[in-house]
């Protein structure tokens, strides 16, 4: 999982640090500014990718800062994070579900997942699937994880995926593979190495 320090570290040379570092003072200061300065991250401080943590970007990483500046905690903080995430855009949202496995909420945010695997956004199911999908359920994991493949997302953004896979969604992978092969389509190359490797095993 990727570290506050890391995440410091990786923005160290992003533009306008200067107003992430003021920014950062101010949520610690005065914990309500984060509604007004969350949304600005991204013209703020850059919409690049950071080439020190891949798959992210700069203002994921301010924002996530951000975040972990609030002095909040219990229901108070999980009722901002849900604010952050309800009325935010896609990258805001990217934002609050990259910063979940870093804050003391236990599982009080999976409604969050729950509705990130819901859209039809790559960037959010993928974020959604990170180290704080240790909360979900199975069940929604595994849909979870059919629907990256469904909708072409790598698999290497799900954490903890060779622990968790089983049986049943060695089952549902292989019915969605069957499905592609009858259409004359085939799955993603990670799926298929995936389903290979739990049929592998029960075969075993």
């Amino acid at each position: 999982m990727t570290t506050t320090e890391e995440l410091r570290a990786a923005v160290a040379a992003a533009p306008a640090t200067g107003w992430l570092a003021a920014a950062v003072d101010r949520v610690a200061a005065e914990p309500a500014a984060i509604a007004q300065l969350f949304p600005a991250a991204g013209r703020h401080c850059g919409r690049g990718p950071l080439a020190a943590i891949p798959g992210w970007s700069t203002d994921d990483a301010a924002r996530v800062l951000l975040l972990l500046t609030l002095p909040l905690s219990g229901e108070a903080l999980t009722e901002q994070v849900e604010q952050l995430y309800r009325y935010g855009d896609a990258a805001e949202k990217r934002g609050v579900l990259r910063a979940l496995p870093m804050l003391d909420l236990g599982a009080a945010a999976v409604p969050l997942l729950h509705d990130a695997i819901r859209t039809n956004d790559p960037r959010l199911l993928a974020a959604a699937l990170g180290p704080y999908a240790v909360h979900l359920d199975d069940a929604m994991w595994r849909q979870a994880v059919l629907k990256c493949v469904f909708m072409g997302v790598p698999l290497a953004c799900v954490a903890d995926l060779h622990e968790r896979a089983d049986s049943e969604l060695a089952a549902m992978l292989g019915g969605l593979a069957q499905e592609r092969t009858a259409a004359g389509r085939t799955i993603p190359e990670d799926a298929r190495a995936l389903l290979h490797r739990l049929t592998a095993v029960e075969e075993d």
